[in-house]
């Protein structure tokens, strides 16, 4: 396992739509292991394969305070989504920024497993904000462009005690 680079606004391979996965090979399970490791090493919640450099439809998350919950999602599709939220947001592609973003409350997620096996994943509140969040990267879209205002610089957010 390795932690991988994390590629920054503006880098070109982030606005690509990725390709789906069709089989688990000793290739995508360290790709998966990796992008846990680069997540949790950076301090994030989701991480998605175009943020390390790879344009695979591939996703781990975890929103879990212990950080040993991580959900792996392998050419996932929103089935549903419902009720809003407005908060800040923000991305390991963007780094140091934040942005309030209106996305759905409730999000239901189709998906296959690291062994490929059909999964659904739901969530409310913050996990509805990272599936979302992160199936986006898998088309190409970053959260900058659903901002509302102007992005501003993480430090303010700590002094405002959000």
């Amino acid at each position: 396992m390795a932690i991988r680079t994390i590629r920054t606004i503006g880098d070109d391979l982030l606005y690509h739509r990725s390709r789906e996965v069709k089989e688990i090979t000793p290739r995508i399970r360290t790709l998966v292991q990796d992008m846990l490791e680069t997540m949790y090493d950076a301090g994030g919640v989701g991480l998605a394969a175009p943020q390390v450099g790879v344009l695979k439809r591939i996703v781990v998350i975890d929103v879990s305070e212990d950080a040993d919950s991580p959900i792996i999602l392998i050419n996932p599709e929103i089935l549903e989504t419902s009720g809003k939220q407005t908060g800040y947001e923000g991305c390991l592609s963007v780094p140091g920024k934040s942005g309030i973003v209106t996305r759905a409350n409730y999000c239901k997620v189709k998906a296959l497993n690291e062994n490929m096996e059909e999964i659904i994943v739901e969530g409310e509140e913050l996990l509805a904000r990272a599936l979302q969040h992160e199936l986006a990267h898998l088309e190409g879209e970053l959260y900058v462009s659903l901002v509302e205002g102007d992005l501003i610089d993480n430090s303010q957010l700590q002094e405002e005690g959000e």
